[in-house]
């Protein structure tokens, strides 16, 4: 019994490592995409829409100091900052993603200094000054982080005042690109509202995608092959209500179930499989609350 007990004990502490283990991988591989997109693509053509990094290209042009310098140093007293305000609700998992985007804007500056523009396109660069970026910080919101920075400001805004965090954000990103237009010239200032908006509307259609399901109304004569498949081979659990047909006023019953989509894909196959006659309505969603989906 002992050894039993130790036996799950250890189990459950290597589920845990391995848990923890997948979300530092994907902080720090989003937030290295951050980096990349940043570097190579948002410091040389002076795209000022938003954040740290925003501001850092603006105060570059009045400061004898590299881009990649004036982010290491704000980013690093927005951290110092943000622990003295926020406390640990601040959140260690920011910090370090913080701190890696420091250190890796830094790392890349020496080894690969980019003194122009990679192509003459500033339209395509921007598609992927706002991409990479985007993509990076979606996943890092989707897994409970950020890259600090200007959320720094905004969640000790959103603790301290009645100002709504998603205003504050958009504020601070605004005042960025604005002062493009001053610093530089008209055209780098549109192409920082641009980024501006998009990058918005990129961040949460990215964050819909990844926590995309599918969501399943089954209306069949017999429902227990469909939920002993849902059960037993897809693991997961679904709700069997009674129904009367509107026509026939036959005895129905409908399941209802929420899976991710490759499992929907599999359901879907099985279901024609056991009852070809039965109706099957999926839905679309990416708010799913409960256990095996979001936990709050």
């Amino acid at each position: 019994m002992l050894n039993d007990l130790r036996g799950a004990a250890m189990s459950n502490h290597f589920h845990i490592g391995r848990s923890d283990l997948k979300k530092f991988l994907l902080i720090t591989v989003s937030t290295l995409i951050v980096v990349c997109g940043t570097h190579f693509f948002k410091f040389p053509n002076n795209f000022s829409f938003g954040g740290v990094t925003g501001y850092a290209v603006v105060l570059a042009e009045f400061l004898p100091f590299s881009v990649s310098t004036i982010n290491f140093v704000i980013s690093m007293a927005l951290i110092v900052i943000g622990f003295i305000f926020l406390g640990r609700s601040f959140g260690a998992l920011t910090a370090y993603s913080s701190v890696l985007v420091s250190v890796g804007l830094s790392v890349l500056e020496k080894l690969y200094p980019m003194s122009a523009p990679l192509t003459d396109q500033p339209m395509l660069e921007l598609c992927y000054a706002i991409a990479l970026p985007a993509f990076g910080s979606a996943v890092l919101f989707n897994v409970g982080a950020s890259s600090g920075g200007t959320d720094i400001v905004a969640m000790i805004l959103k603790k301290y005042t009645s100002v709504d965090i998603g205003m504050s954000l958009f504020l601070t990103d605004l005042v960025v690109a604005v002062s493009a237009c001053f610093v530089f010239d008209i055209k780098t200032g549109l192409f920082s509202f641009i980024g501006l908006m998009v990058k918005s509307l990129m961040i949460d259609n990215v964050i819909e995608s990844i926590n995309l399901c599918k969501y399943f109304n089954i209306i069949c004569d017999d429902p227990e092959p469909i939920c002993r498949y849902i059960v037993h081979e897809l693991h997961r659990s679904a709700t069997v209500c009674q129904a009367q047909g509107a026509y026939t006023h036959g005895k129905k019953y409908i399941v209802f179930t929420a899976l991710r989509r490759p499992q929907a894909v599999a359901l879907r196959q099985h279901v024609r499989t056991v009852e070809p006659s039965a109706f099957i309505l999926i839905s679309n969603t990416s708010e799913i609350i409960g256990k095996g989906f979001l936990n709050s």
